[in-house]
């Protein structure tokens, strides 16, 4: 099969709005979070894609409340946006990519999101499963595309990028289209960055259209105050060395005047923003210009590395915005850019001052982390996974991230409801 036309890349916006927060991992009360006004705010700010799923808690169902509001109906058409989900992670311990529940899922998303199609779908935390279990699911989505038409494009997403690639190359292989997307989350950071090194030769090889970088603070790792301490306690893989040494660089940004996570989120937006452009995307990248719906699919501009954000405040989200823009200034022919979208001509020079001071206060905290640098935790733990679905060996690779590790009721009964081939297959 050939790739899907027009391509992902074309028309996904390079900044995404992450709702990984939206869960009691990252917070103590999701419920408690303004996630309405994120949203909204999102929108105004001219974000066009939203990034969450089931497993994030009451993710999807606060992001489908916020958009079915006659705010959003009145001013952002449903095709104006890109709504991006997953499938197959149920609970921290517990997967299902069955074909049967890869549907049940798709039809439980497109409820909780009050949508009529998901533009992108990926197999979540593909790590956790068997090369067989991932081809199955890609193959299941691949089928709703093409004759639903509920989903549009699918991808996969997991931490360890050997193995995104790996199954990426295997996709490929053994059905002749390649994936829309990989996404990788924490691979390229002020800490690791081996999702350009090794991930960006071997995943354009084998044809994936575009890379998506989530979670550029590392999970919460890259910050003064250290990895977030929401409802479910400490849940960061990171351990004990990688803690403090991010504490020592932590130490070093304060003595210079600057926080870790000023810097972190500098270094990885500004640095995707151009490395990640081969497998980025020309979508519309909220400058700050008015945004025109006509330029969807013309790609009128170049490709820029995609990022996905994920905030829990308004004034998180105001202060991405206003980095995000000052990268964009910063880029060649950005002092048009700034002007076109009302702000000054010199902001293109402040823009480049301040990617040297990052440049430089970088250089300095990876000199810090020493042997930390593009080390990867091991995901996933060692600890047992319910595996339902294909009776087929669990994978050898190594190592995600737990998040919620509840399973909602909705998801218990709906799990229930599919005749399960194979319960309690363990790692």
């Amino acid at each position: 099969m050939t790739p899907k036309e027009p391509p992902l890349s074309s028309l996904l916006p390079p900044l995404i709005c992450g709702t990984a927060t939206f869960n009691s991992q990252y917070n103590p009360d999701p419920f408690a979070l303004p996630t309405t006004a994120i949203v909204h705010r999102a929108l105004s700010l001219g974000i066009r894609a939203f990034d969450t799923s089931p497993y994030y808690g009451p993710a999807e169902e606060l992001l489908g409340d916020a958009l079915d509001t006659s705010l959003v109906r009145d001013n952002f058409p449903r095709e104006d946006y890109f709504l991006c989900t997953k499938i197959g992670r149920i609970s921290s311990s517990e997967f299902n990519y069955s074909p049967a529940w890869v549907r049940q899922s798709i039809e439980r998303s497109l409820r909780r999101l009050k949508t009529s199609h998901l533009d992108l779908v990926y197999c979540h935390d593909v790590e956790f499963v068997s090369a067989t279990e991932v081809l199955g699911a890609v193959r299941a989505l691949r089928r709703i595309r093409d004759v639903d038409g509920t989903v549009r494009y699918v991808g996969i997403s997991g931490y360890p990028v050997g193995t995104l690639c790996d199954l990426a190359e295997m996709v490929l292989q053994e059905t002749g289209e390649p994936l829309d997307a990989v996404m990788s989350y924490a691979n390229f950071t002020l800490q690791n960055t081996t999702l350009r090194s090794e991930g960006i030769p071997r995943l354009k090889a084998a044809g994936v259209d575009v890379v998506p970088n989530a979670s550029p603070l590392g999970m919460g790792l890259l910050r003064r105050e250290g990895v977030p301490l929401g409802g479910q306690g400490d849940f960061h893989p990171a351990d004990n060395g990688l803690r403090d040494a991010c504490k020592t660089a932590s130490d070093y940004c304060d003595a210079h005047g600057e926080k870790l996570e000023v810097v972190a989120i500098r270094f990885a937006l500004e640095n995707w923003m151009r490395d990640g452009a081969i497998l980025g995307s020309s979508g519309d990248p909220a400058s700050g210009m008015p945004w025109m719906r006509a330029k969807i699919g013309t790609a009128p501009g170049k490709k820029l590395g995609v990022s996905v954000m994920g905030v829990s405040y308004l004034d998180e989200l105001d202060k991405i915005m206003r980095v995000w823009r000052s990268i964009l200034d910063g880029l060649k022919g950005g002092e048009k850019t700034a002007v076109a979208a009302g702000r000054r001509l010199k902001d293109h020079e402040w823009s480049l001052q301040r990617q040297n001071e990052i440049a430089r206060l970088a250089s300095g905290v990876q000199e810090i982390l020493g042997e930390w640098v593009d080390y990867a935790w091991p995901s996933p733990p060692t600890d047992r996974l319910t595996r339902t679905g294909l009776n087929s060996p669990p994978p050898t690779s190594v190592p995600s991230r737990p998040v919620d590790s509840t399973t909602s009721q909705e998801s218990l009964k709906e799990l229930n409801a599919i005749p399960a081939i194979s319960t309690g297959s363990r790692l």
